[in-house]
């Protein structure tokens, strides 16, 4: 068994765990999630066989004392020919770090990966009823904004008002004519003027769905485009439909649509 000990937020952990997952499905080996055993509860892989609390336990104390072995994907460009042999010869094995990534393994194996993500209905359930109060046929445009942490993130630099996400936003509805577009707006800020995009956007039918992050997730993986900062959480609400996303990284830059980018080509170049 691949013990896969998750860092970071809840959407660094699903590209984390879905990384080793492909490499150990390519090499026939099992892996559990340490993270999902006992947090994020929002999807189908968290009441599979083992992902409970006490195998976390297990295997968190376990690696503590030294009872399980730990292989740590720490740097950037390493070498880890070594690393991949040990995790095929031990029988236990805990994996930790950003840079086990298989990106090729990751695409090829991307549907059982996004089926293990699958949302629970009662996650579902809020999102769903939300969205239907929108009128049908239009084109959704899900918005993530995203401070708190961004403000300290690079220095701030994709730490954006919302002046400048309202002007991508009016740029993108230019890129659109003819359409009708909704905006459904995510993210964790809770100082975020709602007024302003509902007095910035009249006749917009503008949505705050106020969901946790699963919630969040799963609203604006229904959306037909997506824009944010350079985010792991539009990426992969991106990833579940293989919906445009457009990563936020000159804002002064004009908006096209040949700046919308696909998951496949972005997870490979994530901040």
């Amino acid at each position: 068994m691949i013990f896969v000990r998750d860092k970071g937020r809840l959407c660094n952990n699903i590209l984390q765990y879905g990384h080793v997952y492909a490499w150990g499905r390519e090499h026939g080996r099992a892996t559990l999630s340490m993270r999902f055993a006992y947090k994020y509860r929002y999807f189908h892989l968290c009441h599979t066989p083992r992902h409970n609390f006490m195998v976390y336990l297990m295997a968190k104390y376990g690696a503590k004392c030294g009872l399980l072995p730990v292989v740590s994907f720490n740097e950037e460009d390493a070498d880890y020919s070594q690393a991949e042999a040990q995790m095929l010869s031990l029988r236990h094995v805990v994996v930790e770090g950003w840079y086990a990534q298989w990106h090729d393994l990751f695409l090829k194996y991307r549907d059982e990966i996004t089926d293990l993500f699958a949302f629970d209905d009662s996650v579902k359930a809020r999102p769903r009823r939300l969205l239907d109060t929108l009128p049908a046929g239009q084109l959704r445009l899900g918005l993530h904004i995203r401070r708190g942490d961004y403000r300290r993130f690079y220095g701030g630099r994709f730490c954006y008002t919302d002046e400048q996400y309202l002007d991508i936003v009016r740029q993108f509805m230019a890129l659109m004519p003819g359409r009708q577009v909704q905006v459904v707006v995510c993210g964790n800020d809770p100082d975020l003027n709602r007024q302003a995009f509902h007095e910035a956007l009249p006749g917009v039918d503008v949505l705050f769905p106020d969901g946790n992050p699963g919630e969040d997730l799963f609203t604006l993986s229904e959306c037909h485009y997506l824009i944010g900062a350079p985010s792991t959480f539009s990426l992969v609400a991106a990833m579940y439909h293989d919906r445009p996303l457009y990563w936020i990284e000159q804002p002064d830059v004009p908006l096209t649509l040949d700046a919308f980018k696909r998951f496949d080509h972005l997870f490979r170049h994530i901040w």
